[in-house]
This record gives structure tokens, sequence and C-alpha cells, in this order.
């Protein structure tokens, strides 16, 4: 893998590394969507995978790409909770040692699920930056083996495996919709699906409060913005002012990025429930949200990808039943 960008070849070798250890979610037809838009819509049901997001591409193959002694000093991770469960799912597996490290904003449901698994937690700040300085901490003093949730070559390949799979479930794919935060499954979708298809647009879907790949594509350079609570929790944080790939490859790869108002990602989430059947958590909805608006185009048949599940099903049943949502429920 290049320094400055992960390759189609590095997409399919993660592939093959991490076969029997991650589903093959599939991708199904949306009648209402479809009917709504008057082209196929077709949803990826990557919430469907086993640890409930997409994360364990991810984490599966950055594990796998570990050297023994690496295996043997355990690995440390901030997250807002997919890649920290994704992450301990993975290290459970080998029966290594894991640290999440996450700040006060993340929900409860997702502290739970990554203790259930085994792994040390650490919360730390009101951010995912100040989650970041504490892993950083631990690296230099216990010595474990960083694995951030989206700027490493091996999790960026091992998302861009999911591109694959939805290039070869939909080849006529005109328009792929695909959450973004810090850019790790974005820059490797990308990189996949234009590898396979190069005439296939990749379009980035954030919200509107602290998305920082977004604000950072604007300004040219990585940016810090302020985390706020939100309904696609997942979508939050940083993407680091020392950016390595993520940047890079989200500007040259996405060919555009909406943003979304938290009542369009609560649109989303009920339609996902009430005419698909499927749960999913704020930034799983935000691709339906973007058709539900009007903010996008598209001249072909879309994949949008339902990323997740993992959210507290409180807040859930709230947004389902239009009762009105605080940043205390956040």
């Amino acid at each position: 893998m290049t320094a400055s960008r992960i390759t189609l070849a590095d997409i399919r070798a993660a592939r093959e590394r991490i076969a029997g250890k991650v589903l093959a979610t599939p991708t199904v037809l949306s009648p209402t969507l479809s009917e709504r838009l008057g082209i196929p819509v077709h949803l990826k049901l990557e919430h469907r995978q086993t640890t409930g997001s997409f994360k364990l591409r991810g984490a599966s193959n950055a594990i796998a790409s570990l050297s023994a002694e690496e295996r043997a000093r355990g690995v440390v991770a901030a997250s807002t909770g997919n890649h920290g469960r994704a992450l301990a799912h993975a290290a459970k597996l080998e029966s290594m040692r894991a640290v999440i490290c996450m700040s006060r904003l993340v929900p409860q449901n997702k502290l739970d699920e990554i203790r259930h698994l085994g792994a040390e937690i650490h919360i730390v700040g009101n951010s995912q930056d100040d989650a970041q300085e504490e892993v950083e901490r631990l690296v230099a003093a216990e010595g474990l083996v960083m694995l951030p949730p989206f700027d490493h070559p091996a999790i960026i390949a091992g998302q861009g495996t999911l591109g694959l799979e939805i290039i070869e479930q939909v080849a006529d794919a005109a328009l792929v919709l695909v959450p973004l935060s810090g850019g790790g499954l974005a820059s490797g979708v990308a990189a996949a699906v234009k590898g396979v298809s190069p005439g296939a647009e990749v379009v980035g879907i954030s919200m509107e409060r602290g998305a920082a790949m977004k604000a950072s594509l604007d300004a040219g350079r990585p940016v810090q913005v302020e985390e706020l609570p939100t309904l696609a929790d997942s979508l939050g944080g940083g993407i680091g002012l020392d950016n390595r790939l993520t940047f890079s490859m989200c500007r040259d790869l996405l060919d555009d990025v909406i943003l979304l108002g938290e009542d369009e990602i609560a649109a989303g989430i009920r339609h996902a429930y009430e005419q698909e059947r499927e749960i999913v958590e704020g930034a799983g909805a935000v691709g339906i949200a973007a058709l539900l608006a009007g903010k996008l185009r598209a001249n072909g048949p879309v994949v949008l990808i339902l990323s997740g599940r993992n959210i507290d099903m409180t807040l859930h049943r709230k947004v389902v039943c239009g009762e009105a949502i605080t940043e205390r429920d956040l």
C-alpha cells in the first residue's frame, strides 16, 4: 500500500485477508425509493454486518495485517463507537488485548457492547480529539499498537471491500452514496467503485453539525471543527490535522459532499423503519435522508449504504414516533 493512495489491488488483497471473518452483505432494491426517484434505488444492507456496522471490515484487515510482535502488544484506538466495537470483536477472536478510548458523547448502548466484548474502555473529554490524546498517551506509556478508525491503509482497504461488493451486485450503478465522517469508508469505497467502474459517481453524505471532512475539503486542508451532539453520532469527530490518507483521497475521488439537517436525518431513520423495515442509526440513514430531501440527482441506478444499526432503541422509538428530540437525547 502506498503512502498517499490505497489502490484497487490493495482492496482486493484485503478481501482475501478477511474472507470468513466478515459477512458479504446483500444489496436489495427499494421499491419505495425507486418509485419516488423514477430510477432503481438499491440498499446495501451493511448494517447487518456481524458487529452491526461496516467497521468490522477495516478492523479485521488491520488486525490480520499485524505482525506477531504487534499482536502480543495489543491494540488501542479512539472511536465514536462502531470502530471500537469492531476492533474489540476482531481482537477477541485473536485473544488480543484491546483498549478503546471514547469521549463522553458516545451513546451508552455502544459503550455496553464494547465492554461486553472484553475490551478496556477509557472515557476522556468531550470530543474525538480528546480521546485521541489518550490513545497517544497509551501508545507511549504501554507500547500498544494504534489502529485509528479511518486514516490507516489497512482500515481503508478493508472498508473498500464493501465497494467491490456493491459493483458486483449492481454492475450498472451510476451513483453510490456513502456516509462520510473521517473518510475511511468513503475513500475506500470510492477507490473500489471507481477502480472497477470509472464512470460511476460517489457522493459523501454527512450532517450539518460538525462535518469535519466537508469543512476540511472546503478549506483545502484538514481543519478542526466543534464536535456537536447529532443523530448521526457515528459521523462525529475530526479527521486529524496530520491526516495522511483520507483527506486527499476524498478530495480526489468524491464527486460531491452533501450535508443534512437533524430533521432530515430523522426522516431517513423513519423511512428505513416504516418503508424498508430496517432499523438503522442516524449515520446509516443519511443516504435515504439525502434522497428524501431531494438533494441529489441521478441518471442511472443508485446504491446507498445502510452503514450501521447501532442506535439506542429508546432514541429510535422517539424518532419513529415523531417525538421532539433534544440534545439530552443524543
